[in-house]
């Protein structure tokens, strides 16, 4: 897995609607009426991040889901992290 140089970074996150850089992670905010929702939404992530092998890190805060992606082993970003980010925004739509 290639980490993804600065100049692909942002030309990813043009592409992802909210997401944005914080030093070596992609985070989104995701907003929901109350913790059911949000417990639901970390629900709908699981199936996918294990189907690809790449799980977020996520906090929880009572009506909003905090999501942070990025590749530990190469201390960076990967296209792992960018189609991760795109599969969890097309669950919220």
């Amino acid at each position: 897995m290639k980490k993804l140089s600065d100049s692909e970074v942002y030309q990813a996150l043009k592409e992802l609607k909210g997401w944005i850089l914080k030093g070596n992670t992609i985070e989104k905010t995701f907003q929901f009426n109350d913790f059911k929702e949000s417990v639901s939404f970390v629900l709908k992530i699981q199936p996918i991040a294990d189907s690809m092998d790449h799980h977020p890190d996520v906090c929880i805060y009572y009506n909003k889901v905090i999501v942070q992606l990025t590749t530990h082993d190469v201390g960076g970003l990967t296209d792992l992290d960018i189609e991760l980010a795109k599969k969890i925004d097309e669950i919220t739509l």
